[in-house]
């Protein structure tokens, strides 16, 4: 293992400062703004904020190389978080823990184990650590690993687990086809996503350029300050002893996993320092929306939430020290 170069530590400091100042900053405000005002904050980051910051950056990231690789890792750490959250669930049938063996729970646990918070995280600790150069793979990761795993594989196991009468399992149903459709079709990302793509031959007024790339920067301190909200809203420390094996598996065991697996496949400097990066997010805010979606366990989401939040703040160093 290398230790943290000057260079590395001044950047993981400069990132450290960023996450925790405006985060902290979100939390408190979140004491004392309305509610709406996240809510809406929220939908400007979706409708807004997010898709144009992400044809903002795409225009400037270096696309060259194997950079569909990170859709395949992202995929690969979504399957590891899978195996071991199987594993470690098959374990504790054995043991006198109820709230693991209730199926609402079950769900949950998965989810938090597959699901990482790719975006409103990892976007921003991807571009402190790893710059422009390595922008594409995150983005990658991101769209066709996070986005289309959570809302297509993570919808089938919520539905798997969701605790609910058969007379409601129909709508429960639809429900399903209309989350499995709207990432697809009501979510402006993937189409500035795809547009920045087509439109990267082409040459912009600088202005414009200018005017692209410094809203981008804008929406990082606005998405941690949303997080810091959203944290004052969800943060419970109920579950803890259910949610920590998840946060375990989602913070520590998935990363180190894909990055072994990135190595062995010779990815090496910054693409696989950003697929690591991204493999070790804490649970996604997803894994709220489909706990919440199909009635599973909330309190055990919501605390796998709040203290992946916060570890992952304790795990940067050794995934910079381990594949840096």
């Amino acid at each position: 293992m290398r230790t943290l170069s000057a260079e590395a530590a001044v950047s993981l400091l400069t990132l450290y400062g960023q996450l925790i100042g405006w985060t902290l900053l979100g939390v408190v405000l979140g004491k004392r703004v309305p509610k709406w005002l996240p809510l809406n904050m929220g939908r400007f980051l979706y409708w807004v904020g997010v898709p144009f910051g992400v044809f903002g950056w795409l225009r400037q990231a270096d696309l060259s190389g194997p950079v569909w690789l990170a859709a395949l890792m992202a995929w690969g750490g979504v399957g590891i978080g899978a195996a071991l959250a199987k594993l470690w669930l098959n374990r504790s049938q054995d043991q006198p823990h109820q709230q693991l063996q209730q199926p609402a729970a079950q769900g949950s646990f998965f989810l938090a184990s597959m699901f990482g918070n790719t975006g409103y995280i990892g976007f921003p600790v991807v571009l402190a650590l790893c710059g422009l150069d390595a922008f594409g793979w995150a983005v990658f990761y991101d769209l066709l690993g996070t986005t289309v795993g959570a809302y297509g594989l993570g919808v089938g196991l919520a539905a798997h687990f969701r605790r609910a009468h058969q007379q409601q399992m129909s709508e429960k149903q639809t429900i399903a086809l209309q989350t499995l459709l709207e990432p697809i079709l009501y979510n402006p990302t993937p189409w500035c996503f795809t547009l920045a793509l087509v439109s990267r031959p082409l040459a912009l007024p600088s202005w414009l350029e200018t005017g692209l790339q410094q809203f981008a920067w804008g929406m990082i301190p606005l998405s941690l300050i949303l997080l810091g909200m959203r944290l004052v809203q969800v943060s419970s420390w109920h579950s803890l002893d259910s949610a920590l094996p998840a946060i375990g598996i989602k913070l520590l065991l998935v990363p180190l996993l894909v990055g072994a697996v990135s190595t062995l496949v010779g990815l090496t400097g910054l693409p696989r320092l950003t697929v690591v990066l991204q493999a070790a997010m804490p649970p996604a805010f997803a894994t709220l929306v489909l706990a919440e979606t199909y009635d599973l366990d909330r309190t055990l989401t919501v605390t796998a939430l709040s203290v992946g939040s916060m570890g992952v703040l304790l795990t940067l160093p050794l995934w910079l020290m381990l594949f840096g």
